[in-house]
């Protein structure tokens, strides 16, 4: 895997690389793979299991690749206290849209929000909510 071992490469000298190689790697294939939880290990000489136990603790990283968009959908608090609850009946009636929960986006005062990508939504509502689905 060429590129898997560019990405660690790109991070050589960097305290701490493993997350940052982590995140290039399923930004450039949209997943972690067991192959590539492999590689890692080898090329950053640490097993399999540490490499694994990284991946499997946060939640964004993935084994498999998802093929439909992505839209986080804030559930914090302070989302909840500003509506995100009635956007739910649209999220669960998507199939075409994976909505993930994640629990703080840090626009507390303008929520509910959502992430698509690296953009991020403020001041949902139901219409906004399902246009924002719909071009997705």
């Amino acid at each position: 895997m060429a590129c898997i071992a560019d990405i660690v490469a790109h991070h050589e000298g960097r305290e701490g690389p493993l997350l940052p190689i982590l995140h290039d790697v399923q930004k450039a294939f949209g997943h972690v793979s067991e192959d590539a939880i492999r590689e890692i290990a080898k090329l950053l000489n640490l097993t399999r299991a540490e490499v694994f136990g990284v991946v499997s603790f946060y939640h964004d990283f993935r084994k498999e690749a998802e093929t439909r968009p992505i839209i986080k959908l804030c559930r914090a608090e302070a989302c909840k206290a500003r509506g995100v609850e009635a956007l739910m009946p649209i999220a669960d009636g998507q199939n075409r849209v994976k909505v993930e929960d994640i629990y703080c986006l840090g626009l507390c005062s303008v929520g509910p929000a959502a992430m698509i990508g690296e953009t991020v939504h403020a001041r949902l509502d139901a219409e906004r909510f399902a246009a924002l689905v719909a071009s997705a």
